[in-house]
């Protein structure tokens, strides 16, 4: 339910159970993680584009039968959030590579969550995006809670957790929650291009972005700033740099 298309230097991951919006099953979401595992081992991929096949980007998390409380007591949610859930939105975070979400249509619960996880998130105009845990009960899960109240402020979030309002791709962008609201038909394209882009950056200085502001989320000032100087330091050091300034001084494109 995974599928994996491999590009030149970038793959994209597909969630693939369109008729049921791509809604998660914990054997999905084993499949996602062994997908991310594979791209990180892959020496020649350098970025990963995450989207769904057909009208859906996810669903979220199925509800299905085994939903209900049975004999042995209610699901254990808590193992699923923390064993599934939350270990793609740890991966995606921790990972070196950086992750473009293409959301091409609707993306609520974990999968707004998995979504927001990357960096970089661009959607289709017909997109949506919506907190519905509150619809059946349920506090968010899979860093909704953390990415919605750094990506669009406290007030906005706890709204949208508590009353499970929809907003659209365009609402979306001008609150900041995401990069680029597209047409729809320009979203695959616009994804590869970014891929393509990012696959021809310079690999370390991206992966070190990337630890840079998950420090930002938590680190003072002063804390930021000698993380700064550090990765500054090691990007330094790379051969990555060394090209970049022999580009620049030679007035062409780097070879990275």
């Amino acid at each position: 339910m995974i599928r994996t298309e491999v590009h030149g230097g970038w793959r994209r991951l597909v969630l693939d159970r369109p008729a049921k919006l791509n809604a998660l099953t914990t054997g999905m979401i084993t499949d996602l993680l062994a997908a991310i595992d594979a791209a990180e081992a892959d020496a020649a991929c350098r970025a990963v584009v995450l989207t769904g096949e057909g009208r859906g980007f996810c669903a979220g998390q199925e509800v299905g039968s085994d939903f209900m409380p049975g004999p042995n007591g209610p699901p254990d949610l808590h193992a699923l959030a923390d064993r599934y859930h939350h270990e793609v939105v740890r991966r995606v975070r921790a990972s070196r590579l950086p992750f473009v979400a293409a959301v091409n249509g609707v993306a609520a619960g974990a999968g707004a969550s998995f979504a927001l996880a990357c960096d970089i998130v661009l959607a289709a105009r017909s997109a949506v995006f919506v907190q519905a845990f509150i619809r059946i009960g349920l506090v968010p899960d899979s860093g909704a809670t953390f990415f919605l109240t750094h990506l669009v402020g406290d007030a906005r979030a706890r709204a949208l957790a508590m009353l499970g309002d929809a907003i659209d791709a365009d609402t979306a962008e001008r609150w900041g929650m995401i990069w680029k609201a597209v047409d729809d038909a320009a979203l695959a394209s616009e994804a590869e291009a970014l891929a393509v882009r990012l696959a021809r950056s310079p690999a370390g200085a991206l992966a070190g972005i990337k630890t840079l502001f998950a420090g930002a989320a938590h680190n003072t000032l002063e804390q930021q700033l000698d993380l700064e100087a550090k990765l500054q330091g090691v990007a330094g050091r790379s051969n990555d740099f060394a090209e970049g300034v022999r580009a620049f001084q030679e007035k062409r494109p780097p070879r990275y």
